[in-house]
């Protein structure tokens, strides 16, 4: 009586530690941020007289992140040259996912969670033709959720052929 009693507390304790473990959700990052320039450092330069918006769609299988640049004569999106971005999708399983530009090149992307599942570490790496240049422009954002859902943290290293840079980008829910 006491093996199937300790056996019947064992397999409880079980599967309460699994619906705890189930119920940690990633955090879901999706909806419209606006960049908050006073609070951000060192943004992209051709941000700086631009409206920059993130749009930013999630399931549990994708997260989809378009950049939106408005004014400032900037028009590239922030992230790199050629024009506006297509918006990029990662797979949060961490496989990744290659998208053909055509003639403006190629982009390959992988998420990987980190700090379960509170920060999302989004990588792209772009190629493309400059100039009859073969050019590759890396970069890797890590995502992470202030303020009650109501403050996205981007932290952003961006290598590319005029060299590195480092941002600390912050954005508002609209």
């Amino acid at each position: 009586m006491k093996r199937l009693l300790a056996f019947c507390g064992l397999f409880c304790a079980l599967m309460v530690g699994f619906w705890v473990v189930s119920a940690a959700d990633p955090t879901n990052f999706a909806g419209t941020w606006a960049l908050d320039k006073a609070k951000s450092e060192n943004m992209p330069r051709m941000w700086g007289e631009a409206e920059v918006t993130l749009v930013v769609t999630q399931n549990d299988k994708e997260i989809t992140v378009e950049t939106k640049v408005a004014g400032g004569g900037g028009g590239g999106g922030g992230r790199g040259m050629g024009g506006p971005q297509p918006p990029l999708t990662y797979k949060l399983d961490g496989s990744e996912n290659k998208v053909d530009l055509g003639e403006r090149g190629s982009v390959t992307t992988k998420a990987k969670w980190l700090g379960d599942g509170k920060i999302l570490e989004l990588n792209s790496v772009r190629k493309a033709n400059f100039q009859g240049n073969e050019v590759t422009i890396t970069t890797t954002d890590h995502l992470e959720l202030a303020d009650d859902g109501k403050t996205l943290k981007v932290h952003r290293k961006s290598e590319n052929p005029r060299g590195t840079q480092e941002s600390k980008l912050v954005f508002s829910k609209k």
